[in-house]
């Protein structure tokens, strides 16, 4: 699955001053992050605020995106839920012959067992044609997904491939990392933690901030892919103000507001979320405007 190392950007979704979908920021900021050395484009993740994306508008999203693609990069999309049995309705319905993943996040609010964990993910494997990598945010979900739970998925079915994990949690990274099959996939989901994530043997990242940067930060994972840690960490050194501000209130609208900043649209979100604080954005100006 060389396909999905390096750097992935979870895309967010433009919205205009009216809330409507911004299209043409999308195909601009598609190109722009192609363009700029990303890997591979997650669409319809937390960062794309799936929750509030209607179905009508999720299904022109994602043509737009493989149009505007046309077939550059792989493309994984977000597939995921806490009722198994709507996640596999969703995936045996969905047209997936240009997606090359699913990113399927961990069953949240209903706090499954580990088992459950393993089962949901058992049944989603068994109905997929296409690779899938878990996604593992225990502050989203409410409840970790083990290292344990993770490396039996991976020894137990071909096509889950990887796991996203964004717990921010050093010893589950290095336990995943230790007891993982060969070829299964450690991709980091904190940005923070992903220069370090890959040069301890991870597979890049799927970045927030690597939408805004797509050229620094697919070079510092470059730089973590090849050992090269004294030039990885010149670049993450830089960035680290930017990374910790746009999760210092939510995330898509720390993002959204550096976006804006580059050109690339308001920073427009949906209810329950609000754009950035005076401070963040000002913060957030500070750095674009020196960076």
């Amino acid at each position: 699955m060389q396909k999905f190392v390096g750097t992935g950007v979870a895309l967010i979704t433009p919205f205009k001053e009216d809330l409507s979908v911004d299209f043409d920021a999308l195909v601009k900021l598609v190109n722009f992050n192609i363009d700029n050395g990303i890997n591979y484009l997650v669409i319809n993740g937390t960062t794309a605020e799936s929750a509030t994306i209607s179905k009508e508008e999720k299904l022109r999203i994602i043509a737009i995106i493989i149009k505007t693609n046309a077939g550059r990069v792989p493309l994984v999309l977000g597939i995921g839920g806490n009722n198994t049995l709507e996640v596999i309705k969703e995936i045996q319905t969905t047209d997936l012959s240009n997606i090359d993943g699913i990113l399927s996040v961990v069953p949240y609010y209903s706090k499954p067992t580990q088992e459950g964990f393993y089962q949901h993910f058992k049944a989603l494997a068994e109905v997929s044609d296409v690779p899938i990598i878990l996604y593992n945010v225990p502050g989203r979900t409410a409840k970790n997904m083990s290292a344990v739970t993770t490396i039996r998925l991976a020894n137990d079915f071909e096509n889950i491939v990887g796991i996203k994990e964004a717990g921010n949690n050093m010893q589950q990274y290095l336990e995943l990392l230790k007891n993982k099959p060969t070829d299964f996939l450690i991709i980091s989901g904190d940005d923070d933690l992903a220069l370090g994530i890959t040069l301890a043997g991870g597979s890049g990242v799927i970045s927030v901030i690597g939408q805004a940067y797509p050229k620094e930060f697919s070079t510092l994972i470059n730089c973590g892919l090849e050992g090269k840690n004294k030039e990885g960490y010149a670049i993450h050194f830089k960035m680290m103000a930017i990374i910790d501000a746009i999760f210092e209130e939510n995330n898509p609208a720390g993002i959204k507001t550096v976006l804006q900043a580059l050109g690339f649209g308001v920073n427009q979100v949906r209810l329950p979320l609000v754009k950035a604080s005076k401070e963040l954005h000002q913060k957030i100006a500070n750095f674009v405007n020196t960076f």
